[in-house]
Parts: C-alpha cells; structure tokens; sequence
C-alpha cells in the first residue's frame, strides 16, 4: 500500500512559479514510477509529467515541455514538480500517482494505482 500526499498548491499570479511536492511512503517505490495529473473544472484529468523512480526517466505532456520539471528524491522519497511561466490555464487541482510498472509509460489514469488526495493550482491574470 503506498500512501502520497501532495502539497504546494496556492495562487499565483500569471508568469510565476510554484513548486509541488508529493510525499510517497509505502511500497518499494524504486520498482514504480511516479506522475502528475491535473483537472481542471469540467474537464477530464490530464497527464502532466512522468518519472521512473529507479533511472529517473521522464516523460511530458508535449504542451508542458520547457516549462514544467517532475524530478523526485529518492532518499526522501518525495516527487516534485516544478511549474514556472505559469498561466491561467494551468489552472487545476494537481495530482501525483503511482504507476507499479516502469513500462511502458502511461499518459492516462488507468493504470495508476495510487493516488494523492491532489493539491489546488489557481493562476490569476
């Protein structure tokens, strides 16, 4: 069983950063990989960023390249994600999962297995 938790969500204003951080226990979390989603109000939950555990392999969404970063710390088992130029349509309740096979890469939320309770992102103009 691995329990996360997410933190770091706020309000920021257009053009700013926010780094949230995933907190993982449980689980032999080098064998799994780890993502981020998001959900914006009335739309389905989107793939973010994607990262191996183990090799630190990642994967983005082609829209988010060059502004967000996933990365972790394996001795403190936290997940990380970096989100700079930020913009109102960032916007969105932001969750870290767990994926308990490193391949192949998953970009939708079936196949998850664990999830956090998500952290809300509000990008004002």
């Amino acid at each position: 069983q691995v329990q996360l938790v997410e933190s770091g969500g706020g309000l920021v204003q257009v053009g700013g950063s926010l780094r949230l951080s995933c907190a993982a226990s449980g689980g032999a979390l080098s064998n799994y990989a780890m993502a981020w989603f998001r959900q914006a109000p009335g739309k389905e939950r989107e793939f973010v960023a994607r990262i191996t555990w183990n090799s630190g392999s990642t994967t983005y969404a082609d829209s988010l390249k060059g502004r967000f970063t996933i990365s972790t710390d394996n001795a403190k088992n936290m997940a990380y994600l970096q989100m700079n130029s930020l913009k109102p349509e960032d916007t969105a309740v932001y969750y870290c999962a767990v994926d308990l096979a490193i391949w192949p890469p998953k970009l939708i939320p079936a196949g998850y297995r664990y999830w956090g309770q998500g952290t809300q992102v509000t990008v004002s103009s």
